[in-house]
């Protein structure tokens, strides 16, 4: 089956002779802004310094824990 989806295409806004916008025109206008944005936070994702930072949380709390406490012996 064909991929008939046409991704990352600008598709073209109209806009009324009074110079506002059909809301179907609108929500596309919208869906493409959003598709912009999820496209940036995709690349930020890959990023190899955002998916380290779990690891240095982990070593950070392993560092900074409190020694446990030694019983006393009675």
């Amino acid at each position: 089956m064909a991929d008939t989806r046409k991704r990352n295409i600008n598709w073209r806004i109209d806009t009324n002779l009074d110079g506002t916008t059909p809301a179907r025109d609108a929500a596309l206008a919208v869906l493409m802004d959003i598709r912009e944005e999820l496209q940036s936070l995709n690349g930020l994702f890959r990023c190899p310094n955002l998916l380290t930072i779990p690891q240095k949380i982990d070593a950070i709390r392993k560092n900074t824990a409190r020694p446990k406490r030694k019983r006393k012996k009675l």
